[in-house]
């Protein structure tokens, strides 16, 4: 290795300064001593490797003043350090030109110009699994997916072929697992290496008998949780799933679901669960803020373990400064084979709410019944409803007995948590005087969403929602079930649930009567009108999002929508950046958006502020 020491050591000519320059000499060294690393000559992997094992990165790193005999003994270390680096990746026989360069006041650059060489490629490789293991595919996939003969040898894929079989053993029940051929030969002048491995399996051993020591619910009611049945194939991933189960359900704290010893004759492995009654209830408060809402604030109160069957009760109360209040109560009763996603539960709900120029204040109470199928959750629903909608208009009261379905998608190894967002979602509802109704009429409300990674730290989210209705007489559907867009959620650019139906504001007499025209319809205010809702919706969002350091993010989006009566209707456009801000007890979004079509609009801001305490 050629190396160049232009190494010269630092004058000492401010012992012989006055004081004051001396100190002031002293506090540029200290700001300004250090050593900056080049690496030249290979990839960014293997440069990163390098760094790792230079004693000059290391001193950096840790900040410590260097002199001219100390960066001569590291610089010694150089072409050894180098070679080291390398050979993890094939690298056996590099050409390693170093320089070190003394800029003054303690600074010092140190530049590697790296030839990596003829690397060592793989002549033969034979890895394999014997016993039981043999053809089960947990091995038989990892054997798919092996380096190939002519590849350039890596020591970590080598180490991670042999890691790879011993976990897989290891969680799905190969207790006698081991490695009885474990060979990586090089031969660096040559340029080859031989790679060997062979596991024998051993029998793969079956879930025992399970052992459960609780006092919180019913044993039937913690075996209904579990993730497998004794007899199965063991499986580690079932165990811990098990566990996530019955966390999720909050009966105990203290929990373990864990495998015991295996019974080498039987060949089979128990498994003890262990948890202490949670007895306190849960309470929450959690202030917030978006510009749909204003100033919020939830409370929320659980009791998620009311007895031994399980049932639990909670309550929700949200105060919003544009939305008014919302008090939702739920009883729920686990049910079925899966009681982590299968519940029975009775929902009551008190709300008062403003839908553009709309006060609607509703009363409602029934059962709903949850279930998980595959990758998607369904939701059975029967709520009696009691709603009044108020416009400067007039005020109309309705009963309704409302039948509703929901579907929405739900990530494997769903255990029944609470989830922020569904890739997909859909509800239909109707309701008819059959029922006792006061408005007969069938709804269908879509939302389907996904983002795409279209490079490293850049994602596009597509979201499109639709929703239509059937109803008789338009003038009869609630304000509660009519839709509007706009707003944080819907179209930015625009205000929450500014985009709407209209309806004439009706002139009125002297004592405040309503004015009605000939036809018997009120007489209206010439260009004075109110935003009323529609029976049909399309919003949709294209953005793109770039990823920052720090969990920032920027985006720019393009959204659009209108809420209307007929299909066919104008759409309306925004454009707009925004910035994320991704914390670990809150969400902060902040975007601009400007209406692209609607004359005389200007940008609006829109902020999304969600704390959890």
């Amino acid at each position: 290795m050629a190396q160049h020491k232009p190494l010269y050591r630092a004058c000492r000519w401010h012992r012989r300064a006055p004081a004051a320059a001396l100190c002031l000499l002293v506090c540029q060294l200290a700001q300004a001593a250090g050593v900056k690393v080049e690496v030249h000559g290979v990839d960014e992997l293997v440069r990163t490797n390098v760094l790792a094992y230079l004693s000059f990165e290391r001193y950096r790193k840790g900040g410590a003043e260097l002199d001219a005999d100390t960066v001569e003994r590291l610089h010694e270390r150089v072409e050894r350090e180098v070679e080291a680096a390398l050979r993890p990746f094939g690298y056996y026989e590099p050409k390693v030109d170093s320089t070190v360069t003394d800029l003054g006041h303690d600074d010092w650059r140190v530049v590697v110009n790296i030839t990596p060489g003829t690397p060592v490629l793989i002549e033969h490789i034979d890895v394999r699994v014997d016993g039981a293991g043999e053809h089960d595919p947990l091995f038989t996939r990892l054997l798919g997916h092996l380096p190939h003969v002519g590849d350039r040898l890596n020591h970590a894929d080598y180490e991670a072929i042999k890691i790879d079989l011993q976990r897989t053993a290891a969680t799905y029940g190969y207790f006698d697992a081991k490695m009885v051929r474990n060979e990586l030969v090089v031969d660096p002048p040559n340029h080859k290496a031989n790679i060997a491995l062979e596991l024998d399996s051993g029998e793969r051993y079956r879930f025992g008998k399970t052992t459960i020591k609780q006092d919180a619910i019913k044993d039937s009611l913690v075996r209904r949780y579990l993730r497998y049945h004794e007899g199965d194939l063991f499986d580690l991933t079932q165990v811990l799933h098990t566990q996530f189960a019955l966390d999720d359900a909050r009966y105990f704290i203290n929990l373990e679901v864990q495998p015991g010893e295996p019974d080498r004759q039987a060949h089979t492995v128990p498994v003890d669960i262990h948890g202490d009654r949670r007895r306190k209830n849960n309470y929450s408060f959690a202030p917030g803020y978006a510009t749909d809402t204003g100033a919020r604030v939830t409370l929320g109160f659980t009791d998620p373990l009311l007895n031994t069957s399980g049932h639990s009760f909670g309550l929700e109360l949200q105060f919003a400064q544009v939305t008014r209040y919302n008090l939702q109560g739920r009883y729920a009763i686990p049910i079925g084979a899966d009681p982590a996603v299968e519940s029975f539960a009775l929902r009551a709900q008190i709300e008062q709410q403003t839908l553009a120029d709309v006060t609607a204040y509703t009363q409602a109470l029934g059962p709903q019944i949850t279930t998980v199928r595959g990758g998607w959750q369904y939701v059975a629903a029967l709520n009696a409803v009691h709603t009044t909608s108020e416009t400067i208009n007039s005020t109309q009261t309705d009963s309704l007995l409302v039948p509703e379905i929901d579907i929405g998608s739900v990530p494997k190894g769903y255990y029944g948590e609470a989830l922020f967002e569904h890739p997909f979602f859909a509800e239909l509802r109707a309701s008819d005087a059959a029922l006792g109704s006061d408005s007969n009429f069938i709804q269908l409300h879509a939302q389907v969403e996904h983002v795409f990674q279209i490079a490293p730290r850049w994602h596009l989210l597509l979201r499109d929602e639709l929703g239509a209705s059937l109803v008789s007489g338009f003038s009869s559907l609630p304000a509660i079930y009519r839709f509007f867009a706009g707003g944080d959620n819907s179209v930015r650019g625009f205000y929450y649930n500014e985009l709407s139906p209209v309806q004439a504001v009706c002139a009125r007499n002297a004592n405040g009567t309503i004015i009605l025209a000939a036809n018997g319809t009120c007489q209206p205010v010439p260009d004075d009108y109110i935003k009323v809702g529609g029976k049909d919706m399309i919003t949709g969002t294209v953005e793109v999002v770039r990823d920052l350091p720090k969990n920032l993010g920027v985006a720019t989006f393009v959204d659009y929508g209108n809420a209307f009566d007929h299909f066919g209707t104008m759409l309306y456009y925004s454009f707009g950046v925004g910035l994320r801000v991704r914390l670990p007890v809150m969400t902060v979004g902040i975007d601009v958006a400007q209406p692209l079509n609607m004359p005389g609009a200007g940008p609006r801001l829109h902020i999304n502020f969600s704390p959890k305490l």
